[in-house]
């Protein structure tokens, strides 16, 4: 499968329209388009998305949010990691290995990083390298965190 490169999305008018060709279209992109239009942002500066475009389409993207170790109720020792989210890849795409290229990119930057599986996506996940940890109810209120390993770190167990 070839490898699709991975770049960091501008926040601009443009990258917030080609957003509403996803599923998964939200309050996240709402918000910067409404500090677009306010001029909180500029033009261009630099956003928690990343994503693989296709010629001019873009056709996948993830939202990675860095958080700090201090916040760390999943990995052993306690980490900065990332959080992934927002992983889409438009239909007619799939199977392309956008989405895999997308998930190398978050593991390439060397920290443990955290999603959650949504829409019975756990085979996708566990393709990837990621495992599921052991639910916890006060921790993970009904989500169901998936994480992935580098060498070193492990699955932080509720003392």
């Amino acid at each position: 499968m070839e490898k699709h490169e991975v770049v960091r999305l501008l926040i601009n008018f443009k990258t917030i329209e080609e957003f509403e060709n996803f599923r998964e279209f939200g309050l996240q992109e709402l918000s910067m388009k409404e500090d677009l239009e306010a001029n909180i942002i500029e033009d261009n500066s630099e956003s928690p998305f990343y994503g693989v475009y296709f010629g001019n389409k873009l056709v996948g993207r993830m939202s990675l949010y860095k958080i700090d170790k201090k916040f760390d109720r999943y990995f052993e020792p306690p980490h900065d990691y990332y959080e992934l989210w927002k992983l889409e890849v438009l239909p007619g795409y799939q199977g392309k290995g956008i989405g895999k290229s997308l998930v190398d990119f978050a593991k390439n930057l060397g920290l443990p990083v955290k999603t959650n599986a949504r829409q019975r996506s756990d085979d996708f996940w566990k393709r990837m390298g990621f495992e599921p940890l052991t639910y916890q109810k006060e921790r993970d209120r009904g989500e169901s965190p998936f994480v992935w390993f580098p060498e070193g770190v492990s699955e932080q167990i509720e003392s």
